[in-house]
């Protein structure tokens, strides 16, 4: 159907538009809007893209860890540990949540580039499974903590490769000037290794790299891989220390429209294991497990978020706008990054006749829109409009903007039916941290 970016969305013989084989319409009406809606069936797909593959062609030992970064609540660590995931983690509150819902500590990979005293702490008292270490002031840190407490730590280093996949600047965290990391090409990256190796309290299992994100082709993470390989040479000669485990990152992309491309995520983890093979025996290196780390993948095309349009207004001579009773304050990646979504009038899928409209929110700011220029059928005030591909960095950048309280989301269940995951915040409950 023209304009649907996603298998999982369709239309009913009534008109409606349903998400995962249910009416959005009427799912809005039963829980109220602003609505996140989960679609378990497709989350558990896309969880069995990557784990099927690397379980088919990548080395024992090797593991999905799912970016938590890109959708982190306790409802959905269940299901990914079912589906055989592991879990990255970048703050003290995801691995609380994590560890909230029953996952496994040792199954989680710590990230972040200012992990303080008090989240390292709690992660060795944890059992974390490994620490990917940023920097050098962090590996003081953690091998001191480490050392306090008696324990031996695992640990990745996050090194720079310094490549550009050609993506918005923003998510672009492979290019040499970054923040996240040690860049090989300035020769940080070496010594940082050599460091590591020194550290009496911490077992150095191998190395990180993350490129960026929203990439369709397999071929710069192989470009980054070369690169890793000859690094991995060099500090086997000068130390003798080769990695046994390489954390190769995310960053496969989703169809946020329909003309974007379809990536092919089992075609594209043989590839680059196919180049890993291939270059690490050319260069004599003893094959390591590899860890990846999708986020987005998993989980963008398994939400969608559900609004009811309020006024629309006509500015005589420019546009057309239909205001819904959320927005900025439960998505802000158009106005960060002009980020483009699918948004659909969902009461009347069935009318042919379209109208350009920009798809405003309810926060006081002038840029709080949620997608400029689209064509649907003429909204009334109360039709359900629909945005898709809604999963990634939709709830976990969501905030209380004018004091809006966050949505609720319904997992739409596998075997049918669906239930509350999140319920919706009230105003009472925004104000219980504040003190008079």
């Amino acid at each position: 159907m023209n304009g649907i970016p996603a298998d999982n969305i369709t239309v009913n013989e009534n008109g409606k538009l349903c998400f995962a084989g249910r009416d959005v319409t009427l799912l809005g009406k039963k829980y109220g809007t602003p609505l996140w809606l989960l679609d378990e069936e497709r989350l558990r797909e896309n969880c069995r893209k990557y784990t099927s593959a690397v379980k088919k062609c990548m080395k024992k030992g090797s593991m999905v860890l799912y970016a938590s970064k890109a959708l982190c609540m306790k409802g959905l660590y269940p299901i990914l540990l079912e589906e055989g995931m592991g879990a990255d983690v970048v703050s003290g509150g995801e691995i609380a949540t994590a560890l909230a819902a029953g996952f496994p500590a040792d199954r989680l990979y710590f990230h972040g580039n200012n992990k303080s005293a008090e989240e390292l702490d709690y992660a060795l008292d944890k059992g974390i499974g490994a620490v990917i270490v940023d920097n050098g002031y962090e590996l003081g840190l953690l091998d001191a903590a480490a050392g306090k407490k008696g324990k031996k730590q695992d640990i990745l280093l996050r090194l720079i490769p310094g490549i550009d996949p050609h993506t918005f600047n923003a998510v672009d965290t492979g290019r040499i000037d970054c923040q996240f990391g040690m860049p090989i090409e300035t020769g940080q990256a070496r010594d940082f290794v050599i460091e590591a190796l020194k550290c009496k309290n911490l077992t150095l299992k191998g190395y990180h790299f993350h490129i960026g994100s929203q990439i369709f082709d397999s071929t710069p993470f192989i470009d980054a891989l070369k690169i890793m390989t000859r690094f991995s040479a060099e500090i086997r000669q000068a130390a003798g220390y080769e990695p046994s485990v390489l954390d190769i990152g995310g960053g496969f992309g989703v169809r946020y429209k329909e003309e974007d491309p379809l990536m092919d995520i089992p075609g594209g983890v043989r590839a680059i294991q196919g180049a890993l093979e291939e270059i690490w025996a050319e260069a004599g290196l003893e094959l390591p497990a590899v860890m990846l780390e999708p986020g987005r993948s998993i989980v963008a095309d398994a939400v969608m978020t559900v609004y009811t349009a309020g006024p629309v207004k006509e500015i005589n001579g420019y546009r057309k706008y239909v205001i819904v009773d959320g927005g900025m304050s439960d998505n802000p990646r158009y106005a960060l990054y002009r980020s483009k979504y699918t948004v659909l009038n969902a009461s009347r899928m069935d009318e042919s006749e379209m109208v350009e409209i920009s798809v405003s929110g309810r926060c006081c700011e002038p840029g709080a829109l949620i997608q400029e220029y689209v064509k649907i059928p003429l909204p009334h005030p109360g039709d359900t409009i629909a945005v898709c591909t809604t999963g990634a960095y939709n709830y976990s950048m969501a905030s209380n903007y004018n004091r809006l309280p966050k949505p609720a989301m319904v997992m739409l269940m596998s075997g049918g039916g669906d239930r509350l995951m999140i319920r919706r915040q009230t105003w009472e409950e925004m104000a219980e941290c504040e003190l008079i």
